[in-house]
C-alpha cells in the first residue's frame, strides 16, 4: 500500500519505519506540506494544535483514506469540531478514522517482544477499516474497533487515563483488549 505520513516526530517517523519494514511504499512529509496524490492512505501525525495548518500545506488529499493519529495535549480541536477527527473528515471529504493516537511511540521498537500481540484502539468511518485494521496489523498492532468517528473525541481524551497510568508508576506501556479466550 502506498502510504503517506504527515509529520516526522516519534509517532510518524515511527510509524513511518514500521510500515516501510513491513513493503509499505511510505512518503514522509513534515509539517511543511506537500503532494500526496500518489497515496492510497494519509496518515496525520502533528502534534493536535498543529493539524489546521498541516493540512492546509498538504495537496491531493481529498478522497484518500485518511488516519488522524493526533493528540490533544494543550490544545484542543479546532472551533466548531468535538475532535481534531472530525476536522480532519471535514476538510478531506473522505473515509476517516482516529488511530496510533494512544500507543507509546517509545515502544515500537519493542512491538516484537510482547508476549501477545498489543492492541489499537480505533474509531472511524466503516469505509476506513480495511486500511486501517490493515496498518494496525502491519505495525503490530491488533486493531480493536471502537465506534464510529463521533467516538473519536472520547478516544482523545482516553489519553488522559493512559498518561495518569504511565506517571503514576508503570512508565510506557502496551494494553490488551480481548475476549477471555485471547488472553
Amino acid at each position: 500500500m502506498k502510504v503517506a505520513v504527515v509529520g516526522r516526530g516519534n509517532v510518524g517517523g515511527g510509524l513511518a519505519n514500521l510500515w516501510d519494514n513491513a513493503g509499505h511504499e511510505v512518503t514522509r512529509i513534515g509539517r511543511e506540506g506537500g503532494d500526496v496524490s500518489d497515496a492510497e492512505a494519509v496518515v496525520v501525525a502533528v502534534p493536535g494544535g498543529a493539524i489546521a495548518e498541516a493540512l492546509d500545506n498538504v495537496q491531493g488529499i481529498e478522497g484518500k483514506t485518511v488516519i488522524d493519529a493526533t493528540n490533544l495535549i494543550g490544545a484542543a480541536p479546532p472551533s466548531g469540531y468535538s475532535s481534531n477527527a472530525e476536522f480532519v473528515k471535514s476538510k478531506t471529504n473522505a473515509p476517516t478514522a482516529k488511530s496510533f493516537n494512544i500507543n507509546f511511540a517509545a515502544l515500537y521498537d519493542r512491538i516484537s517482544e510482547a508476549g501477545s500481540t498489543p492492541s489499537n484502539l480505533w474509531c472511524g468511518d466503516e469505509e476506513a477499516r480495511e486500511v486501517v485494521e490493515q496498518l494496525n496489523r502491519n505495525a503490530g498492532y491488533e486493531p480493536v474497533y471502537a465506534g464510529p468517528l463521533e467516538n473519536a473525541a472520547v478516544q482523545e481524551n482516553f489519553l488522559k487515563l493512559m498518561f495518569g497510568i504511565n506517571q503514576g508508576g508503570m512508565g510506557a506501556f502496551f494494553y490488551r483488549i480481548a475476549p477471555p479466550d485471547q488472553l
